[in-house]
């Protein structure tokens, strides 16, 4: 049985605006107010493990211990099948630069990557995202969710963050960066295990 939740506002632990506003938004129905971590000053914790929920749960216990709310983070990113499956847990790596994070650079790496292999088309890749949520008391609940497609280079569309203009969901002619928030918030990796989060704890 998971723990149903019944408290007035989670804090969400992510700095990312636009994971923020995607979350905030998916969370709209259900009467939840949702704050950010940026709004509440706390600093970004160094993210050590090799696995989505293991760094989730880093986010979301320091959350919990910074300010005593109940705090839901997620952790996520993009497997590339013809990369073994890279850059998974490290995708926010791959943007790093000294001065921010670059997604161009880190999908031009990445299609450069597919290049040098001659991987075939499609590119088949798949998004996954991890939710941790966890209450004062320790405990936790965790979900976990994907959205499959393949990679399109040139990269296409403005809308969306991260790799959402590389990457086609299956069934769709457009990618994630093309599509309004509201269609991408339906089907993305993040909408699956959000979902999955409502029925267990708030359904």
């Amino acid at each position: 049985m998971t723990r149903r939740f019944d408290g007035k506002r989670i804090l969400v632990a992510t700095h990312n605006a636009g994971k923020l506003d995607e979350i905030r938004q998916l969370f709209g129905p259900y009467g939840v107010d949702v704050v950010g971590a940026a709004e509440m000053d706390l600093d970004e914790p160094e993210e050590t493990e090799s696995t989505f929920i293991g760094n989730a749960r880093i986010k979301a216990r320091a959350a919990v211990a910074a300010t005593g709310l109940p705090a839901l983070a997620d952790d996520s990113g993009i497997e590339v099948d013809a990369l073994d499956n890279q850059p998974g847990v490290y995708t926010a790596d791959w943007a790093e630069t000294p001065n921010g994070r670059d997604f161009i650079m880190a999908m031009t790496k990445t299609h450069t990557m597919l290049e040098e292999k001659n991987a075939p088309h499609p590119r088949h890749a798949r998004f996954c995202a991890t939710f941790v949520l966890a209450w004062p008391d320790g405990h936790e609940e965790i979900f976990e969710g994907t959205v499959a497609g393949h990679l399109v280079w040139p990269i296409r569309g403005e809308i969306g963050h991260g790799y959402d203009p590389m990457f086609q969901p299956d069934g769709h002619d457009i990618t994630f960066a093309e599509m309004d928030a509201a269609a991408k918030n339906r089907i993305s990796h993040r909408a699956d295990a959000f979902n999955k989060l409502i029925e267990g704890c708030f359904g």
